[in-house]
């Protein structure tokens, strides 16, 4: 087993078999690293917090998703630290310290699975489990220069994970190349062994790449040059996707606010789809969690803190008509995708910010980054972020996003694509006068 090296990464570190030796099994020699938010006999799940842990009694049995990856042939090495209560995107956790971000010392690993994408990033495991409701798969394996999962709202039992909000929560995880990232999907979602399918578009979101810091040429010039290399220029069309939301998912217009609209930095209907989100997800946390944190009154740290004292006052006003938005926004997606279609879009809105940067000075980041990650998040679609590389020494990533119950053919394309986007991308970085370096 590595040594954590310095990297925060785990919590606790122990090693358990595979259920079967067998050297045919699909996950047989590689290891992986579980979030402590998933059930583990004979453990207390800590959901990121020694109040939690304190109040909380030993697991007796182990999550589903975690016993397919040992009945796969993995061996688990441990349970990784977590942002308290998986209530952030940032990974930084005042009382088990923040994992340290492999790509970006200086910059946070991301949360709120964040021990798990360091440990992939650092090479302290082949793979990992992490959960993502907001973003907390994808933002972390962005910013640690790693693949990244969210699979289809529903595709994997989360029986035996503690909940944040069951309208979003999905199990997902993390891996350094598209190979093992097939492997442990097809593990985890159960999936057969299928030939490829060939996408029928690649529509790029013009308008979310303008969220971006980073220029749009290096971020998505090398997934056209790969399709147009490995598939033809006719796949690629060209979407202002913001507008196709705000005119098929008529709901949103009950959070169209001042705020959502007048800001210069969004795209206002998904703007309007993360206050959806983030309304219905405070609604089903405190559902889950509101007794607990009125009763314990734990000790939580900065921007946690608050962010649960605001879930504490949430009502299930319009929660109905954030359901109606879910169910709009798939509908109108699958027609917007078809059969066999990928949306590409910016993980997140640039690199990871700096350790210990002000909430204040985040928020119209963090403004920027739900408005990406809710388009997966609220229509239950599968999303992969896929590393690109570095510019001016930070890591780079882009997302594609199939139809819901199109993960299998999600993973396929990645391995299908991989090698050439990296080439392009590493052209692109190269002519830039940046590292071409690929994490």
């Amino acid at each position: 087993m590595a040594a954590d090296s310095g990297y925060g990464a785990f919590l606790e570190k122990f090693v358990l078999g595979p259920s079967s030796s067998s050297p045919g099994l699909p996950l047989s020699s590689l290891t992986f690293a579980v979030k402590d938010i998933f059930d583990m006999e004979g453990l207390v799940t800590g959901f990121g917090n020694p109040d939690w842990a304190r109040t909380h009694p030993v697991a007796t049995s182990t999550a589903p998703s975690v016993l397919a990856l040992l009945r796969g042939g993995a061996t688990c090495i441990g349970k990784t630290v977590m942002d308290e209560m998986a209530y952030s995107i940032n990974g930084e956790n005042i009382h088990y310290g923040t994992p340290r971000n492999p790509c970006a010392p200086d910059r946070v690993p991301g949360g709120s699975s964040s021990g798990s994408a360091v440990a992939v990033g650092a090479k302290l495991a082949d793979f990992s489990i992490g959960t993502d409701t907001g973003g907390s798969v994808r933002v972390p394996a962005s910013y640690c220069g790693i693949f990244g999962f969210r699979p289809s709202h529903g595709a994997i039992s989360t029986s035996g994970v503690t909940p944040l909000a069951q309208s979003f929560d999905t199990v997902g995880w993390f891996a350094r190349d598209p190979i093992i990232l097939g492997r442990v999907g097809r593990v985890l979602l159960n999936l057969p062994e299928l030939a490829p399918v060939k996408p029928t578009q690649i529509i790029i979101a013009e308008d979310c790449f303008k969220l971006s810091s980073i220029p749009y040429n290096i971020v998505y010039q090398p997934v056209i040059k790969a399709v147009k290399k490995l598939c033809g220029g006719d796949l690629v069309k060209h979407e202002i996707l913001g507008d196709y939301v705000g005119i098929n998912v008529p709901s949103l217009k009950n959070f169209m606010t001042k705020e959502n609209t007048d800001q210069v930095y969004n795209i206002p209907s998904l703007a309007a789809l993360s206050s959806a989100m983030r309304l219905l997800q405070m609604y089903e946390f405190k559902n889950n969690h509101g007794e607990w944190v009125t009763t314990v009154k734990p000790n939580l740290g900065p921007g946690i803190s608050e962010r649960v004292s605001a879930v504490l006052r949430t009502t299930g006003d319009n929660t109905d008509i954030c359901h109606s938005i879910k169910r709009e926004l798939r509908d109108a997606l699958n027609a917007l995708l078809g059969d066999s279609g990928v949306v590409v879009i910016p993980t997140v809105p640039g690199p990871p910010p700096k350790l210990q940067t002000n909430t204040s000075d985040l928020e119209i980041f963090r403004a920027k980054a739900f408005s990406l990650l809710s388009i997966a998040g609220v229509s239950g679609f599968c999303q992969v972020s896929i590393p690109l590389g570095v510019y001016d020494d930070l890591p780079v990533s882009i997302s594609l996003v199939a139809r819901h119950g199109s993960d299998g053919f999600l993973l396929n394309l990645v391995e299908i694509l991989y090698d050439n986007i990296k080439e392009e991308a590493a052209a692109l970085l190269k002519a830039s006068g940046n590292s071409d370096a690929l994490v």
